[in-house]
């Protein structure tokens, strides 16, 4: 399947009139046990794709929360070769859910490019965001995902111009991961005002879905996007539940999946008119 998984899932969404809710975990975050529990009760909570970080020591991209919930999980012994491991665990409950992994370019070049793409195919993978690759450096790693029927879904930031936005969207398939604001993740807000032209346009260039992401965190927030985006992403505050959980001795995998709950409901109810319950 791979591509065609979320292809599959943003047409269902397309003909259903409503965004999806894009759940972002880091693998291994608290540890893979906890973490593979909250994979898989993703789905009922709510979530129409998830993403998966794979951890790394060094994520420039991200604000303090998966910071540190890349650093919770290399402590518990996570690796890319684990975050497929709970991908396949994944798949022997759910068919049909599309999983993206995220990441950095330095555990894919350190696998091989080829490698990297059969393997995370064979798990169940069908799509990967790699934060730190150029579109001009990203044929080799195209190719590979290509003949294993991957996608690569590329980043649009609200600097990218009409120019760079031709070069972005060049072999990017699946859907365009639109970050809302300059900067990390959770750190400042998204504002759907301001999103709206910027989504037509990428929407425009790309002929694909576009999802948003980056300060999104509360259901008022992930409604209000989900007007004006064809999917909402959250991650920064699913990943601050987990924290705080294992903070206060609190059931994880419960918390976690509650938030993705009350985000989930938000989404869908956005374009009715109808208060999220």
């Amino acid at each position: 399947m791979t591509t065609a998984r979320i292809d599959a899932r943003f047409a269902a969404l397309k003909a259903e009139g409503r965004a999806g809710f894009v759940a972002y975990v880091m693998a291994g975050d608290p540890d893979a046990a906890t973490a593979a529990k909250i994979l898989a009760g993703l789905p009922a909570a709510g979530a129409d794709l998830i993403e998966v970080g794979f951890p790394f020591s060094d994520p420039m991209a991200e604000g303090p929360p998966i910071q540190r919930a890349a650093q919770r999980a290399l402590a518990k012994g996570m690796t890319l070769a684990g975050t497929l491991d709970l991908v396949r665990g994944f798949r022997t409950g759910d068919t049909t859910t599309p999983i993206i992994l995220m990441g950095y370019m330095n555990l894919v070049i350190s696998r091989g490019f080829e490698a990297f793409a059969r393997d995370a195919a064979q798990a169940g993978v069908d799509g990967l965001i790699v934060v730190d690759c150029p579109p001009e450096e990203a044929g080799p790693m195209a190719d590979a995902l290509d003949a294993a029927g991957l996608s690569l879904i590329r980043l649009a930031t609200p600097t990218s111009d009409d120019d760079r936005l031709q070069t972005i969207v060049r072999r990017t398939s699946g859907f365009v991961y639109y970050v809302s604001v300059a900067g990390v993740t959770g750190v400042k807000e998204a504002d759907a005002g301001e999103v709206a032209p910027h989504v037509e346009r990428v929407r425009n260039a790309s002929g694909l879905p576009v999802a948003v992401g980056f300060g999104i965190r509360t259901p008022q927030r992930a409604a209000e996007v989900a007007r004006v985006a064809d999917a909402v992403v959250v991650g920064s505050a699913l990943v601050d539940e987990i924290a705080e959980a294992v903070e206060m001795n609190e059931d994880v995998t419960k918390r976690v999946l509650s938030k993705a709950n009350s985000l989930a409901k938000a989404v869908r109810a956005a374009r009715t008119g109808q208060t999220a319950v």
